[in-house]
């Protein structure tokens, strides 16, 4: 198709509710087991028209402004109940983005479109075993040898990082700058000599792998540098912008799917006589949950339209950073609350807010902690 517009975003919340429902929520439970899930399902979700939304037509996406994508998020959130399937089969809403902005037509030609197809897979990979949030002080190195650079260092965390094709890679091309002018971004294949991963087991998320990677001597053309050397921290800054407000839509739909869940088992348990709705401290979590969750998708919608206007100054940045720790302090809170309705039943795996109670932390540190976000939010409005 030729693309969304806002006008769609109620079709494809109904589109990603009925694909959530029919193919990923059955299977959820198998998935978490076997510590991830099947590659086809980046194939159907390419069917859909959904790995390449924002990507332009020529390298096989589907032009669509970031009410509609952030639509999908939520909805699909909200009714698979996992955060790890949305961030594996979507890792490449992180990796591929400097590639589009600020590779050559020929490195875009090279990966966009066999990831947009669900042929390949790509992934992000910045954060350091030593660094955290601190990117400038970054400590992989990119040595220029020739038409080559030779990799040297260690990357943590990366999502997706076991079975990626293609890593956005955050290096430093001048070890003598320590600072944020030294880090450049280049393309390095998953199969490339030297690159050695070691899997991560984590708290939840569990069907999404993660991974520890090595860098050793690995050989990468100059070609498949991103933009040009000094110029990647920028890159990441603008990237960690869109990856937060991703967040946010994953949390507020994670926090729905929590409120779907308690509201139902509330309406479906009896205590003492009496469905556990009926019971005036039940409804009261249950509207406290709401409160949290609407103030979330009410920001959400104006920071998507300002996006979409183009209307991305500071006050967007900080409210972006805001709207990053809100929203996953109302998807702990709902997690939280639902678990509390459900009782025994929500400490029971298999229950969508047992799951996401063990993924809210990840979402709460993922693309920037709570403090960075406070912390940059402030240099925003210049407090």
């Amino acid at each position: 198709m030729s693309g969304y517009d806002v006008s769609d975003v109620e079709l494809i919340e109904d589109l990603a509710k009925r694909f959530a429902e029919a193919e990923i929520r059955p299977h959820l439970e198998a998935w978490e087991d076997a510590g991830e899930f099947p590659r086809e399902l980046y194939s159907r979700l390419a069917d859909m028209g959904w790995l390449g939304l924002g990507y332009p037509g020529e390298l096989g996406g589907t032009p669509a402004p970031w009410s509609v994508r952030n639509a999908l998020s939520v909805s699909l959130s909200r009714h698979c109940g996992s955060g790890g399937v949305l961030a594996g089969a979507f890792s490449h809403a992180i990796g591929l983005p400097p590639i589009a902005r600020h590779g050559s037509e020929e490195l875009k030609r090279r990966v966009i479109p066999d990831v947009l197809s669900g042929r390949r897979i790509s992934a992000l990979a910045i954060t350091e075993p030593g660094g955290g949030s601190d990117v400038a002080s970054l400590r992989t190195v990119a040595r220029r040898d020739g038409d080559h650079y030779v990799i040297d260092g260690e990357k943590t965390f990366i999502t997706s990082g076991m079975r990626a094709d293609w890593f956005t890679l955050a290096v430093r091309t001048d070890p003598d700058n320590k600072g944020a002018a030294g880090i450049s971004m280049i393309a390095v294949p998953g199969d490339a000599a030297g690159l050695t991963r070691s899997r991560l087991h984590k708290m939840g998320w569990l069907c999404s792998d993660t991974a520890l990677l090595h860098f050793n001597g690995v050989r990468v053309p100059v070609a498949n540098l991103i933009g040009e050397e000094g110029g990647g921290f920028k890159m990441i800054m603008a990237n960690f912008n869109a990856e937060r407000i991703s967040i946010a839509a994953m949390a507020l739909g994670m926090g729905e799917c929590c409120y779907d869940e308690a509201l139902a088992w509330a309406r479906e348990r009896k205590t003492f006589g009496r469905a556990l709705i009926e019971h005036q401290v039940v409804r009261h979590k249950l509207v406290d949950m709401r409160m949290r969750l609407d103030s979330t998708r009410a920001w959400l919608t104006s920071l998507s339209g300002r996006a979409d206007d183009n209307r991305m100054d500071a006050r967007w940045v900080a409210e972006v950073c805001m709207l990053k720790n809100h929203s996953t302090q109302a998807m702990q809170f709902c997690a939280d609350q639902a678990v509390q309705v459900l009782g025994g039943m929500g400490y029971m795996r298999g229950t969508a807010s047992e799951r996401i109670y063990r993924e809210v932390k990840v979402m709460m540190i993922g693309g920037g902690a709570e403090e960075i976000m406070k912390e940059l939010a402030a240099r925003q409005l210049g407090i």
